[in-house]
């Protein structure tokens, strides 16, 4: 028998399968880092076997929308609008965001996301080739791409360079390594990209079978400036430059109108709801229960660091709950849907559902460990209500990611967590200048 992981006593194993099946007393077997049985407790068969009795096993959570990277800059603008938070952070990212710091903010970024319980993230930012290294050295599965601006931006890319780079991405990918990753192409924004560029964008896709990821829609005066340019909103624009053909998903999409809610589901689009961002910047509050309503893949994100401050995940979750209370009422809040929204249906919203999301054979073994001996964990009367409205990142004791087990005993397994808090505490030292210019 080849190497065959079995977790094994599982008390509780939440598979977000299309059954939404919550097994007791179970257990996983994982080769080649896969899940390839799932069974009763004491019936699976392994070369090593790990007890996680006490524990709910659930998939690992998928965040949709982040920059890891900002991590550095946390707290740095705050009590600021959007308008605000982009002259303060592109300040900062201009002062230290160089290749080597993109990706020391991703590793910290990255081992507090794995520690959090999170195994996936879309994560857009400067210098992708650093930030997926140091991504893929702290274990996570991170979907990284090009970015793309009319200008030549923090990085001095010229638009030439930037579909270089591009086309360059895949081949990049496969000498970096790590856990798979579809590919991804980044244009920032539909005030940062002309419709000229973003059918460029959209082309470049089609050849190298991309999807794209980029904001839409984050806010009212956003969508003023677009339609104001180009006689059209956001998701108009997109569907005039061709990128909608691909799949999509949007950061934030907050203020969709009905017309660009329906827009989006013909083209089996998606939305990366990210109420803690929206909220603390007064972007607004999505209507999520709307789009997925219409047919719109919604999945959850963090956004990055400098503007929801951390990269918790069961947060985001509490606050897409109690947002729909507030548009609907409490009677439309499903705590297994809100649980689906952080894991198989963010997986959609990537396109990758037939890959994670949920735990079921055939998928990559991404699956996380809950401790529940904890007061603020018991009773259990209701295991989905427990899980959004109770459960907390502290409580993650492990982390699988492609089979490889990540956080042990909640800590990192493969890098030096403290070393590289060392390290984000003095790069960030460079910046007490600029703050005083505040």
């Amino acid at each position: 028998m080849s190497d065959r992981l079995v977790i094994d006593d599982i008390d509780y194993l939440i598979t977000c399968d299309s059954q939404n099946r919550v097994l007791r007393d179970s257990a996983i077997a994982i080769e080649a880092g896969k899940i390839v049985e799932i069974g009763r407790s004491g019936t699976v068969t392994g070369t090593e076997r790990v007890s996680a009795r006490g524990r709910i096993i659930t998939p690992g959570l998928i965040n949709t929308h982040t920059h890891l990277a900002m991590t550095l800059l946390r707290g740095w603008a705050e009590g600021v609008d959007l308008d605000g938070f982009l002259k303060k952070v592109w300040a900062a990212e201009g002062a230290i965001m160089d290749e080597a710091t993109c990706k020391l903010g991703t590793e910290l970024g990255a081992v507090e996301a794995i520690l959090s319980g999170t195994t996936t993230t879309l994560d857009m930012y400067l210098h992708p080739h650093a930030t997926h290294q140091g991504a893929v050295r702290v274990g996570l599965r991170h979907i990284a791409g090009p970015i793309f601006f009319d200008f030549p931006g923090l990085d001095s890319l010229e638009w030439s360079d930037r579909i270089a780079f591009a086309r360059s991405w895949p081949k990049r990918l496969a000498e970096i390594g790590g856990p798979w990753i579809p590919t991804y192409l980044m244009p920032h924004s539909t005030y940062t990209d002309s419709p000229e560029h973003l059918r460029e964008v959209s082309d470049l896709a089609r050849e190298l079978g991309a999807a794209i990821h980029l904001h839409i829609s984050e806010t009212i005066a956003e969508n003023l400036d677009v339609q104001g340019r180009y006689q059209k909103s956001p998701v108009e624009v997109l569907e005039f430059a061709g990128i909608l053909d691909r799949h999509t998903i949007y950061g934030h999409g907050v203020h969709l109108s009905e017309s660009d809610i329906e827009t989006t589901a013909k083209y089996n689009g998606a939305v990366a709801h990210c109420p803690g961002s929206n909220m603390k910047l007064g972007s607004g509050l999505a209507d999520i229960g709307a789009y997925i309503d219409a047919g719109v893949n919604v999945g959850l994100g963090t956004d990055g660091c400098s503007s929801s401050n951390d990269l918790d995940m069961w947060q985001t979750m509490r606050m897409a709950a109690h947002l729909i209370s507030i548009k609907r009422s409490p009677a439309h809040v499903d705590a297994s849907s809100i649980f689906r929204l952080a894991t198989i249906d963010g997986a959609k919203a990537l396109g990758i559902s037939d890959q994670v999301g949920s735990v079921e054979t055939g998928k990559f073994a991404d699956f996380i460990a809950i401790d529940l001996a904890k007061p603020h964990l018991t009773p259990i009367h209701d295991i989905f209500a427990l899980l959004v409205f109770a459960v907390g990142r502290g409580d993650v004791t492990d982390v699988w990611v492609d089979g490889e087990q990540v956080v042990r005993d909640a800590k990192p397994t493969k890098v030096d967590a403290v070393e590289i808090m060392t390290q984000a505490n003095k790069r960030v030292r460079s910046l007490d200048l600029l703050k005083e210019s505040f």
